[in-house]
């Protein structure tokens, strides 16, 4: 699980934020009280932040990229963590509240992710084979 760690720190890096910036109490942000759905926004791009930075950490590691690995870290990894923090906001928290929207902006984040995180790895896998002929 080390290694793993080692080998991935962008994606606990990202993870490690994410929870934080989930379960911390923290204020109101001005300038999104004037944007509409503000949160689902902020919902959204978090979690497609953290499906690429797998994803892109995985495929430039791993020579071909496992499927298997994609769909469980980059996919169903994310999905589950923004359910978990959903639920620890409603029932750990005093200060959060957990709402089912938000965990469903996580998830619609992490597949509006796997489209351009496909697109990536098309792009690196043709510089890399046009580098190596």
């Amino acid at each position: 699980m080390l290694t793993f760690c080692k080998e991935r720190p962008l994606s606990w890096l990202v993870t490690v934020a994410i929870v934080l910036l989930s379960l911390l109490p923290i204020g109101a942000v001005e300038i999104a009280e004037n944007v509409p759905f503000a949160d689902k926004w902020t919902h959204m791009v978090m979690y497609a932040v953290l499906t690429l930075v797998i994803w892109m950490e995985h495929v430039r590691r791993t020579t071909p990229p496992s499927p298997r690995f994609l769909i469980l870290w980059a996919i169903l990894f994310p999905i589950t963590l923004g359910g978990i923090l959903e639920l620890l906001q409603a029932y750990a928290t005093t200060y959060r509240s957990g709402e089912w929207m938000d965990w469903a902006a996580d998830s619609v984040g992490t597949l509006l992710a796997i489209p351009v995180a496909f697109l990536l790895t098309k792009v690196l896998q043709t510089k890399a084979s046009t580098t190596t002929d």
